[in-house]
């Protein structure tokens, strides 16, 4: 706390003396764990708009009502009609919700870097104690948990309705385990791709669109390919070109190491081999992303 001294000026003397003085900090110095800790649960707290005015919360949490209501209302006519099953599999959710999943990212990835660019406020993040890697781990890991969260509640839904329904504990625990592998992945690559575009530029809106093209127009031109490979016969391309779109990569790993139905056209999806270089591909992109990232914010915090 400051306290300013002043010394009375001399008559006809406008001169004025200021001692002002600091008490020094004696407490505990928490130090880069602390700050890392605290940016990541600020960061994921600000993904759905908690601690934030209320216009910031409509969006998220509308996104999050919409991902949670389908699996609702599938959970209520799987026990309105004794079902032997659900109407949709745990590994297709997020494949078939996949257009407010890209909506959610380009939403909330600009909002999580956009600003800190904006305003110039990373080189203080960077002054002391924090570093560039604390600083792209807490963003990256607030919004991979944020995702996870927004794809992993319907799961849950979709879980204890299945249970509620008395359908087999066996296989829907099973199916359950693989649709949280798959909405993992999914979060980490969804991401760290949103993050990259969105650190580009400071200006939010700027961001939120080329998340949105990332994300949207490679699925669409992807499928589209395939569809054609499909009806001329190349059924051996349609693996090999889900490999350029994000949603298609997490679907042909899916489908070919967690038993889910694959999308492609004919529900076709990679073999064993071809899913092997879908996760390498995957991971890739992960790792490439984060650092990226932290090459980025290398040089804005200069």
């Amino acid at each position: 706390m400051a306290t300013e001294q002043s010394v009375a000026p001399a008559a006809g003397d406008q001169t004025r003396i200021h001692n002002i003085g600091y008490r020094n900090y004696d407490g505990p110095r928490l130090g880069r764990a602390y700050a890392r800790r605290s940016l990541y649960s600020q960061s994921l707290r600000g993904a759905y708009g908690l601690g934030r005015s209320a216009k910031s919360k409509v969006l998220p949490m509308l996104l999050f009502v919409v991902m949670c209501l389908p699996a609702a209302i599938m959970v209520a006519v799987a026990v309105a009609t004794k079902a032997k099953e659900l109407p949709l599999d745990y590994t297709r959710y997020a494949i078939v919700l996949q257009a407010v999943i890209s909506l959610y990212v380009a939403s909330q990835a600009p909002q999580s870097v956009s600003r800190d660019l904006r305003f110039k406020t990373v080189p203080l993040y960077f002054s002391r104690p924090i570093e560039t890697t604390d600083y792209v781990r807490a963003k990256y890991a607030s919004l991979a948990s944020a995702l996870f969260i927004l794809t992993a509640a319907p799961l849950v839904v979709l879980y204890v309705g299945a249970l509620l329904a008395k359908l087999d504990f066996t296989d829907q625990t099973k199916g359950f385990a693989q649709g949280l592998a798959s909405v993992a992945l999914l979060s980490l690559l969804f991401a760290g791709l949103g993050l990259v575009v969105a650190s580009v530029t400071p200006r939010r809106g700027f961001g939120i669109a080329a998340v949105i093209a990332v994300l949207t127009i490679t699925y669409g031109a992807v499928s589209t390919l395939q569809a054609i490979a499909d009806v001329q016969g190349s059924t051996g391309a349609v693996a090999w070109i889900g490999l350029f779109s994000p949603i298609t990569l997490i679907d042909g790993v899916q489908s070919a190491f967690l038993g889910a139905t694959s999308a492609f056209p004919g529900g076709i999806g990679p073999s064993n081999a071809e899913g092997a270089v879908y996760v390498l591909v995957t991971l890739g992109l992960i790792a490439g992303a984060y650092g990226l990232l932290v090459r980025r914010y290398k040089k804005v915090g200069l």
